[in-house]
């Protein structure tokens, strides 16, 4: 027979009480943890390892604190970013939008962490092209942010340089540069006149003056958001690495060539040292230091370069990374230059797949590619196959037009 059930006495209760307080204590303490090691993995560029950790992230989220709060809408966040790092824009869109819902449901449509959520989902489409897309959610953020931050709160001047960059893209130069200017005044008057994010929003307006052609403007800037960031940061610091990069690409496009190299160099040295030989970050320092060799008729020196990119991108992004088809195209065109087009053309090819795959059809880099593919078809007297990417390149190049314009 059983035993007749007995009720807990007080002192039970209270044990089982504390008990489950201590379980509750240590699940968060787990969390937090999750959260700053996947953290922590994305800023090394260990984009795998990052999704393992934000994955366990977001499932102790759920089971502590329930399906609909905001720290599994950090989780969610974090998991997104990490993908979206990886080019794997199909799994990092619900992500974000669930994140999104739920900061929207319990902090309220115009609380700042929405804005926040908001511009994690537009980055994702600006990076995919999609502008038309971006620019109201970008818009929203700013609104938000203004409202509840006040006109001169340092994620204002975030969300004014996220939007100019979405306008600079687009070629919108005429919209981009007063919240630009915008953006580095509330940094200079809120942060000081020598904080690194003032040289973030320098360089930001120098790549908008360079980008027209305007060096003379822009290269007091980028030297300006050097110096900042030499004295704030350090000389090896990755950010350091950044600004000698953007002062090289502009000495490069003048064809300041001896100026441009020893820059591109200590570049690529510090991230090497910062971040590690395998670092998707050195692949860009690799790059460009390739692609200045080039522009010289190096070619023999800019292939390993290029090659070594390549593999670094392959290897920490994956196969299928929009970064790799930058690289395949890269290495194609060092072959194209050569006249070594049987090397080139699956290069183009296997480019073309994967930024049609990753990024849609009607990219601008998917019009990029085609016109760069459509050289190699000329020169190899395949006229009309040359033509017939011209011309698609050209309407993906009108629709973009025409959205930018609405």
């Amino acid at each position: 027979m059983f035993s007749p059930r007995r009720s807990c006495s007080a002192s039970m209760i209270v044990l089982f009480a504390v008990a489950f307080q201590v379980t509750l204590e240590a699940q968060q303490r787990r969390w937090e943890e999750l959260v700053s090691q996947a953290e922590s993995l994305y800023e090394q560029g260990k984009y795998p390892e990052g999704v393992t950790v934000a994955q366990q992230s977001l499932r102790v989220a759920e089971a502590r604190f329930g399906s609909e709060h905001v720290n599994v809408a950090t989780s969610l966040n974090n998991l997104a970013e990490l993908y979206r790092a990886q080019g794997r824009y199909a799994e990092a869109e619900p992500l974000y939008k669930r994140a999104l819902r739920i900061d929207e449901n319990v902090l309220g449509p115009s609380h700042p962490e929405v804005a926040t959520s908001l511009n994690n989902l537009a980055l994702l489409y600006y990076g995919q092209g999609r502008y038309a897309q971006a620019e109201p959610l970008f818009e929203r953020s700013l609104g938000i942010r203004e409202k509840a931050l006040g006109p001169d709160h340092a994620d204002v001047a975030n969300s004014l340089n996220n939007l100019a960059g979405l306008y600079d893209a687009q070629a919108q130069y005429t919209e981009a540069e007063p919240l630009y200017k915008r953006a580095l005044a509330i940094r200079e008057k809120v942060l000081g006149p020598d904080h690194p994010a003032v040289a973030t929003s320098l360089n930001n307006l120098a790549e908008l003056y360079d980008n027209q052609g305007r060096y003379a403007e822009a290269e007091p800037l980028y030297k300006r958001a050097l110096g900042i960031r030499e004295k704030a940061l350090g000389p090896d610091h990755p950010d350091v690495a950044t600004s000698l990069t953007n002062l090289a690409e502009l000495y490069r496009a003048q064809s300041r060539y001896t100026e441009a190299e020893p820059l591109y160099k200590r570049a690529l040295g510090i991230d090497e040292k910062a971040l590690g030989p395998g670092h998707p970050d050195v692949a860009i320092d690799l790059n460009d230091l390739a692609t200045l060799y080039g522009a010289q008729g190096r070619y023999a020196e800019a292939e390993p370069l290029y090659k070594r990119a390549l593999e670094i991108r392959e290897q920490a992004l994956g196969q299928d990374h929009p970064a790799v088809a930058t690289a395949l195209n890269n290495l194609a065109e060092l072959y194209r230059a050569q006249r070594r087009y049987a090397e080139a053309e699956p290069l183009y090819k296997r480019s073309l797949a994967i930024l049609e795959k990753s990024l849609g059809p009607d990219h601008p880099f998917v019009a990029q590619l085609l016109q760069n593919y459509s050289v190699l078809l000329r020169q190899t007297n395949r006229k009309i196959e040359a033509e017939a990417l011209s011309m698609r390149a050209k309407a993906i190049s009108a629709k973009q037009a025409q959205r930018s314009a609405r």
